[in-house]
């Protein structure tokens, strides 16, 4: 109804032109949290401080690359446990860390390798420090500084466990893991309601003779945050995956520790029995010719790649020179040569390797999705769910979960939904769930109806 005018005069009415106009905010910005090679940049202090990033190049250059090198030990089996591999002296033996997997790096490569974008990283320590969960804690209190990140992700914390505990007693064995993932749901679900949480779940992958549901179980019943409605602030993916993340040519006998050497000495000199003339001529029968055959023996390649010292006889009773009277560069190349000879000598040597890169490639899947949600923001929209969408750079999920399955993840009694990734023959592997912890809500059980109204 128009307005009468009350006294004479001129009047003009604007009218607009154009429609209102929305101001378009990042839907898809992950905050990640972690352990990374380099704590300072260009002589600043990069300790808990929020580092926003473009590009995984971006990362290498700022945090540095992966842990020096992930140690690994070889070992007997313990009396209740099937071993890991059987070499070729019938013998078996469990290849298994020794030292901390920090994940964060790899979790960076698979985040852009499924359609990684901006995100934002707190380092809080570098590879020499302990995983602590009060670190992790007091991070994501630093996160609450930051208005521009929309979902929180934390690869390293499901190497927070328990080191002397009953791997059987997941409720204690991960207690400050389950604590922690409280934490980032009650920080998108109370103090940030602007984001989600990614979550993982502890010990998701397969292991002979121990029921696979224990580690769902156990992430329902322990997982709870203080507020049951923040359960719709957070989704957990379920299996791990065995990715490609880590190539064959990232795999050495770098990766072992020294008892895995002195191990490694024994299988292979037990296992090469053969004289030079045979050794040459199976070098001579390998396509790579960049192997020194004219200087080769046997012992000393094995010295230099075990760090172990001949005890046969040389001249005036002297071994053969080790790694340690060389100069750095002469130490690499003299261990590349020793590493891709006994590549191609000994089977043992190569099966090992192959299953330190297998332990390596066994990832959670939290980085990857955090990817996925990015790629459909950008592609379609946070209205689309980020589902039915292929996970790139994985070959296979850890634990095959067919149609029944999936039904206890997806409508458990408790309502706390567990999003499933999926093997499907012709169609490759799939995300194939949408739903957030909260699936008896009839309103926030799907996530990107969760994201579409923060």
């Amino acid at each position: 109804m128009s307005t009468a005018m009350k006294t004479p005069g001129v009047y003009i009415k604007e009218l607009d032109a154009f429609g209102n106009a929305v101001v378009p905010v990042p839907t898809a910005v992950p905050a990640f949290i972690g352990y990374t090679q380099n704590t300072s940049f260009e002589g600043e202090s990069l300790l808990n401080k929020a580092v926003k990033i473009s590009s995984l190049a971006e990362f290498f250059t700022i945090f540095g690359s992966d842990a020096p090198q992930i140690k690994f030990s070889i070992k007997d089996p313990e009396t209740d446990k099937d071993p890991d591999i059987i070499l070729s002296n019938l013998k078996g033996y469990t290849i298994s860390p020794s030292t901390t997997m920090y994940r964060l790096f790899s979790a960076m490569k698979l985040f852009y390798a499924n359609g990684g974008a901006n995100c934002y990283i707190i380092t809080i320590g570098n590879y020499s420090s302990p995983l602590n969960k009060t670190d992790f804690s007091d991070a994501i209190l630093l996160l609450k500084k930051e208005q521009e990140p929309t979902m929180l992700v934390i690869p390293d914390l499901v190497e927070l466990f328990k080191k002397d505990g009953d791997k059987k007693d997941l409720a204690t064995y991960y207690a400050d893991a389950y604590a922690l993932q409280g934490e980032m749901i009650n920080h998108c679900g109370e103090d940030m309601p602007s984001r989600v949480a990614i979550l993982d779940i502890p010990r998701g992958f397969y292991e002979p003779l121990v029921d696979q549901t224990q580690s769902i179980d156990a992430f329902r019943d322990q997982v709870t945050p203080t507020l049951p409605k923040s359960n719709s602030y957070a989704a957990a993916y379920y299996p791990w995956l065995h990715t490609s993340i880590y190539q064959e040519s990232d795999v050495s006998n770098n990766n072992l520790d020294s008892d895995g050497l002195n191990t490694l000495d024994g299988i292979i000199r037990s296992e090469l029995e053969m004289t030079k003339d045979d050794l040459t001529k199976k070098l001579d029968e390998n396509p790579n010719k960049k192997l020194d055959k004219k200087t080769l023996d046997l012992d000393i390649k094995i010295s230099y790649l075990t760090g172990v010292k001949y005890k046969g006889k040389y001249k005036n009773n002297e071994g053969p020179p080790q790694l340690t009277d060389f100069k750095d560069d002469d130490r690499k190349k003299e261990n590349g040569m020793a590493d891709a000879a006994m590549k191609i000598l000994s089977p043992s040597y190569k099966a090992i390797l192959d299953n330190i890169q297998h332990h390596l490639n066994l990832m959670p899947p939290s980085a990857a999705m955090a990817g996925i949600y990015t790629a459909v923001d950008n592609n379609i929209g946070v209205w689309k769910a980020p589902a039915n969408v292929a996970v790139l750079s994985v070959n296979a999920p850890a634990i095959n979960i067919d149609h029944n399955a999936q039904q206890d993840l997806n409508v458990p009694l408790s309502g706390k939904s567990v999003c499933a990734i999926r093997a499907f023959t012709g169609r490759g592997i799939l995300v194939w769930g949408a739903r957030t912890l909260d699936g008896n809500s009839n309103d926030w059980r799907y996530i990107n109806v969760r994201r579409t109204l923060i």
